[in-house]
């Protein structure tokens, strides 16, 4: 799955930092204009939406740092290569 185009899949290594937000679902949700972004957070009373420009930037920036701690798909992907081989 982690092979097809529209799909992208990064692993954080155990290693790094904490994130603000880990612990409940984030989908940071961008377009071709960004006053139109949108985060859903899935909380345990349901579905959350935040559209203001400064939750969008809080959530960018978490984003952002989860991405530049991530490793690259394609290290992501052998190290679930390296875990499906020892199962």
């Amino acid at each position: 799955m982690s092979e097809l185009p529209d799909v992208t899949i990064r692993i954080i290594p155990f290693g790094e930092a904490c994130f603000h937000g880990t612990g409940q679902g984030i989908d940071y949700v961008a377009g071709a204009v960004p006053q139109l972004d949108t985060v859903q957070l899935d909380t345990h009373h349901g579905c959350e939406f935040l559209d203001g420009e400064a939750q969008l930037n809080k959530y960018r920036a978490v984003v952002d740092h989860m991405e530049a701690s991530a490793l690259r798909p394609e290290a992501s992907r052998d190290v679930i290569h390296r875990i499906a081989q020892d199962l």
